[in-house]
């Protein structure tokens, strides 16, 4: 049994499943949507409330923004790219985000993703990733 055993074919290798990455398209589609998250996220009169954000929307410009944030996407949905900005801790802690402004975020993203056509396995797999990053982006102080 064991001369079987080792006599035996290997087994073919299964193919890992596609990355998030992969199945948003790759970079180009990530950076399409980042562009347009950013530019409705920017302007948005109820998150500029916020003085410490409206002031960071004046001093950082959008297009190294969407730079930074598509690098970190790409990054996290398993592609090729690095991201080398800030933590989101350190980027966020001065901006005092509110639980209201966290969810007004999500509202604005989850309206680009479904603009564009992202599927909703993918759309539940990027609110995660951008859930787990709450806990370093809403003060606690500004609850």
């Amino acid at each position: 049994m064991l001369l079987a055993l080792l006599g035996s074919p290997p087994l073919p290798a299964q193919e890992a499943p596609p990355s998030l990455y992969q199945r948003l398209g790759g970079l180009a589609p990530i950076s399409v949507v980042v562009s347009d998250f950013i530019d409705v996220l920017v302007p948005d009169e109820q998150l500029n409330a916020n003085p410490a954000i409206d002031a960071a929307r004046q001093r950082v410009p959008a297009p190294y923004l969407k730079y930074h944030v598509t690098a970190m996407v790409c990054q996290v949905t398993g592609g090729p790219c690095a991201y080398h900005g800030r933590g989101m801790k350190e980027s966020h802690a001065h901006l005092n985000i509110t639980e209201a402004e966290w969810q007004r975020m999500l509202v604005l993203f989850q309206e680009v993703l479904a603009r564009h056509q992202v599927p909703e396995q993918e759309t539940r797999e990027l609110l995660d990733i951008v859930g787990s990053t709450k806990a370093d982006i809403v003060s606690t102080a500004a609850q």
